[in-house]
C-alpha cells in the first residue's frame, strides 16, 4: 500500500514537472506578414527590426501579464495572394493573436477583410490606402502609418505655398498610386483654386522603364508634377529622375521622397531639390527621445532608423500596452484599450484615435539635399505638419463608411 501511495505522489510530481513549462510559457503571438524580398524590403526590414527591438525590451521587463510577446514572419514577396495565403496560415496552423504587416495597400485591405471575418486584431503598418481606416475600416483594423488622406493633404499644404500652378500628376497605376495622387490633387484644388492639371501619365507597378514617360512630362511643360510612386517604385523612379536630369529640368513632389529608406539606396546619386514628406527622419526632430531611439537602433543593427523603424516600435507599444490596459488577455477588450490609447514616441505622443483606429502622426515636408558628412542625401528645410491638421475629421469617417 506505502509503495503504490509513493507511486501517486510521485506520479503527481512528474506531473507537476510536465506541465509546469506549458503553463509558463504562455504567449501572445504576432504574425507579419510583409514583402521582405525586392525594392520594397528597404522598407520593411525596419518595421520588423524595431518591432523585435521593442519586444525583446518587454519580455526582458517581465513581458505583458505574464505572457511573452512573439512574433514570426511571412514574406508576400509584394503578391495579394501570397500574403492573403499566408494571413491564413498564420490565422488558421499558427493561431497568431494578432496580424501585422504590410506595405502593398491592395494586400493590406484584403487582411483587413479576413481579419474583420475571423475577428482577429490587424495593424496596418506601411500600407498607404485611406480606405483601410476610412470608408472600408472596422473594428479590427489599425493603422499605425499616415494614410494617403493625410499624406495627401499634408503635400497639398505644403505645395500650396509654392508658386506652382500647371500641374502634371504621374505614378503607379494601383490602388496606392492613385489614392495619393488623388489626395494631393483634391485638397491642393480646395487650397487653391487657380491650379490647374494639364494631364496624367499611369504604368505598371515594377515599370523597367520610365524614360518614356519622363520625356512626355516635360514636352508638357508643367510647372511642377506630382508622383504617386509606391514602395516598389520610388528608388527607381528617382533613379531615372537624376538620370535623365528630371528633378534639375522639373519640381516635382513624391511622397517618402525624402525618407531614408528611399534616399539611403540611392546614395550620393539621388536626386538633389525633390519635395517630399516622411513621418520621421533619424536627425528630426532633436530631441531626447529621438537620440535615444536612434542610439539604440544602430547599436541593435548598425544603420540609422528609417521611417518604419518607428512604425514598429508604435505598434510593439501600442500591443503591449493596451493588453496591461486592458488587465487581461483577451480580444475584445485588448481593442477598447487600444482606442484612444496614447504611447511615446520619437516624433513625440501619438493616440490611435478611437472613431477610425489611426494613429495621429506628425508630418515632415522637406528637400533633398546633399550634407556633409553623409554618403546619402537628406532632407533639408524641413517644415512640420501636425498630424490634427490633415487628419479627416471623425464625422468625415462616419460619412465615408455609410
Amino acid at each position: 500500500m506505502k509503495t503504490f501511495a509513493w507511486f501517486c505522489v510521485a506520479l503527481t510530481m512528474a506531473l507537476v514537472l510536465i506541465t509546469a513549462p506549458a503553463q509558463a510559457a504562455k504567449e501572445i503571438k504576432v504574425g507579419i506578414v510583409d514583402c521582405y524580398s525586392g525594392p520594397p524590403a528597404t522598407y520593411t526590414n525596419d518595421v520588423r527590426d524595431a518591432f523585435k527591438l521593442e519586444v525583446d525590451k518587454i519580455n526582458a521587463a517581465g513581458g505583458v501579464l505574464d505572457h511573452k510577446l512573439v512574433f514570426t514572419t511571412r514574406d508576400s514577396k509584394f503578391k495579394v495572394d501570397i500574403g492573403l495565403s499566408a494571413a491564413k496560415e498564420l490565422i488558421y496552423r499558427e493561431n497568431v493573436d494578432i496580424l501585422m504587416g504590410t506595405i502593398n495597400s491592395a494586400l493590406a485591405l484584403a487582411i483587413s477583410d479576413l481579419a474583420a471575418k475571423e475577428k482577429i486584431p490587424f495593424f496596418a503598418t506601411f500600407s498607404k490606402s485611406a480606405k483601410i481606416t476610412g470608408e472600408k475600416g472596422h473594428r479590427y483594423v489599425f493603422s499605425v502609418t499616415e494614410n494617403t488622406a493625410l499624406a495627401g493633404k499634408a503635400g497639398a499644404v505644403g505645395l500650396a505655398k509654392r508658386p506652382y500652378k500647371k500641374y502634371w500628376i504621374a505614378g503607379d497605376d494601383y490602388e496606392y498610386g492613385h489614392a495619393v495622387a488623388d489626395g494631393v490633387w483634391d485638397n491642393l484644388k480646395q487650397l487653391r483654386p487657380d491650379v490647374e492639371l494639364l494631364g496624367q501619365s499611369w504604368w505598371k507597378v515594377g515599370e523597367p522603364d520610365f524614360t518614356p514617360y519622363i520625356t512626355a512630362i516635360l514636352s508638357a511643360k508643367p510647372d511642377a508634377v506630382i508622383i504617386a510612386t509606391g514602395g516598389r517604385d520610388c528608388v527607381p523612379f528617382l533613379k531615372a529622375a537624376k538620370a535623365t536630369g528630371f528633378n534639375e529640368r522639373m519640381p516635382f513632389f513624391m511622397h517618402t521622397a525624402t525618407e531614408l529608406s528611399t534616399l539611403k539606396p540611392l546614395g550620393l546619386d539621388g536626386p538633389e531639390g525633390v519635395i517630399g514628406t516622411s513621418n520621421y527622419f533619424f536627425y528630426y526632430p532633436e530631441t531626447e527621445a529621438n537620440r535615444q531611439f536612434v542610439a539604440e537602433f544602430k547599436q541593435a543593427y548598425n544603420r540609422e532608423p528609417a521611417v518604419g523603424a518607428m512604425y514598429g516600435m508604435i505598434a510593439a507599444k501600442l500591443i503591449s500596452q493596451a493588453y496591461l490596459k486592458a488587465g487581461k488577455a483577451k480580444t475584445e477588450a485588448f481593442i477598447d484599450a487600444v482606442e484612444g490609447l496614447t504611447v511615446d514616441s520619437p516624433v513625440g505622443p501619438v493616440t490611435m484615435r478611437a472613431c477610425d483606429h489611426q494613429a495621429t502622426l506628425p508630418m515632415f515636408m522637406g528637400v533633398t539635399k546633399k550634407v556633409a558628412g553623409y554618403d546619402f542625401l537628406m532632407a533639408t528645410d524641413i517644415v512640420t505638419i501636425p498630424g490634427e491638421e490633415v487628419m479627416p475629421s471623425c464625422e468625415e469617417i462616419a460619412e465615408s463608411r455609410k
